[in-house]
């Protein structure tokens, strides 16, 4: 199939991102015809793998980790074995270091977890155990909007809880600086200061997802995920078209659903004269947040963290006390490039061999930093895992930078370097992109919108695009 046979598609997807491949799923599995329209060479948005340091060095470009990919009601019906997907499950999903050569780890095994939590076990219990014990009931809910619960007093406790801002809630619920700085770093996923309203949605769901199912990377790569989408989408008659960029409707056929896997500022530039006026200027008004400066390293061998558990956990969060990270989220949202910035990291090779070859390593990190940053923070991400792991510097054999303009040059979506697809704040909580009981539709008949700009926003979970399809097939 080639653009010139878009012609008789029913539906038609703008970007191959896990939300545009999970709408296109959808739509074809109701019997449409849909076909996918890529700009790039090679399908997946962010999620892919290549080589970025040397050769035999597979690394992640985009995402790494995939808390929301396994048992999220999208990614439920993707048939692992019929498309080769594997995923690894470390026996820990995230590690928080400290300065004198501790961690708190989160374990899959939630009793494990309490085991080295002293004093604030009965508390971590208390807020956690609730969503993790019934993460498969409780996703059903968070992952769609404006939709009568299906399981109200648990969907209500989690809204309760969610509201507070985690620097209130972990000094609230906890007693002891090493619990108030791990529920921190799982805050900061939010890419928000952690002094705002509904930070603790964002923690309270890494939480959940570290013990149930855990966070698992693809072997192989995240290029895996992309692969196997793809592969679904095919069996089921879909086409995703690759090096098939869109600049206008014009290059679209009449007739068509067309669903966007682009950001706000991305569709009117392609399509604001077929828009109503009114909805372009909700859309136009649509902010973007802080960006990613991201590493990728290629290792003589494993990070060798002072505190030997962070071995078993696919993902460390890098960034000392509760203090220190709300310092660094606070700046880079007010425009400052924080000098300690909290480094998000990943060490794949360690649970998969085929990421680098003999006893070699990869690794990938990523600070937050003011949108559209020029600040090169190589420097001062590498000296905040060396805090925690003296000697990590000599292991580098290599390293790429992708800076938040290359982030930007690399996938389109990510404007001035932010991953994900807009501020993640309260306002942009319930008016994503606009504040509308159907968020997919753009007030055109048969145009829809379903990237992370719309609920439930950043991730890899596919719900986006899911939602999307779902809205249009009902009509």
């Amino acid at each position: 199939m080639s653009m010139t046979d878009i012609d008789s598609c029913d539906s038609l997807v703008i970007g191959s991102g896990p939300n545009g491949l999970s709408a296109a799923i959808t739509l074809a599995r109701a019997g449409r015809s849909v076909a996918v329209l890529e700009a790039k060479d090679v399908a997946g948005g962010s999620v892919c793998s290549q080589e970025l340091t040397l050769p035999g060095f597979i690394h992640d470009v985009g995402s790494a980790i995939f808390p929301m990919a396994v048992n999220t009601p999208f990614f439920r019906t993707i048939d692992r074995k019929k498309t080769g997907l594997e995923w690894i499950f470390p026996s820990a999903s995230v590690a928080h270091p400290f300065d004198d050569g501790t961690a708190v780890v989160l374990y899959r095994d939630l009793d494990k977890t309490l085991g080295q939590l002293g004093k604030d076990a009965r508390a971590y219990e208390r807020l956690v155990k609730p969503f993790a014990a019934r993460w498969d009931a409780l996703a059903q809910d968070v992952l769609r909007p404006f939709h009568p619960p299906g399981h109200p007093l648990l969907y209500s406790r989690f809204g309760l809880s969610s509201i507070w801002p985690v620097s209130m809630l972990a000094r609230l619920c906890f007693k002891t600086l090493r619990a108030r700085s791990l529920f921190a770093g799982l805050g900061a996923h939010a890419i928000l200061p952690l002094g705002h309203a509904f930070t603790s949605a964002f923690a309270l769901t890494m939480a959940a997802t570290a013990h149930n199912p855990g966070w698992p990377i693809p072997r192989g790569g995240s290029g895996a995920v992309s692969l196997a989408l793809t592969e679904c989408l095919e069996s089921l008659g879909g086409k995703v078209l690759t090096s098939s960029r869109v600049q206008s409707m014009d290059d679209l056929c009449s007739g068509s659903q067309v669903f966007f896997d682009l950001t706000p500022r991305q569709i009117l530039e392609i399509s604001g004269i077929w828009l109503p006026k009114k909805y372009c200027q909700k859309l136009s008004g649509y902010r973007y947040g802080p960006a990613a400066f991201k590493l990728d390293w290629a290792l003589d061998g494993p990070i060798p963290w002072k505190a030997r558990e962070c071995s078993l956990a696919g993902t460390v969060h890098v960034g000392g006390t509760i203090d220190e990270i709300e310092l660094a989220e606070k700046q880079a949202w007010k425009g400052i490039t924080p000098q300690r910035p909290f480094v998000l990291c990943t060490q794949p090779s360690l649970f998969d061999d085929s990421r680098a070859p003999g006893n070699k390593h990869t690794a990938w990190a990523y600070c937050h930093v003011p949108s559209g940053s020029d600040v090169d923070m190589t420097s001062r991400i590498e000296e905040q895992i060396e805090r925690f792991a003296p000697g990590f510097k000599d292991r580098i054999l290599a390293r790429h930078v992708m800076s938040p303009h290359s982030l930007e040059t690399f996938n389109a979506n990510l404007i001035g370097g932010d991953i994900a697809g807009g501020a993640q704040d309260w306002r942009q909580l319930f008016a994503r992109p606009v504040l509308s009981l159907n968020p997919y539709s753009m007030g055109s008949a048969g145009m829809y919108i379903c990237s992370s700009s719309t609920p439930p926003g950043a991730g890899v979970h596919g719900m986006c695009g899911y939602n999307a399809a779902m809205t249009a097939l009902k009509g």
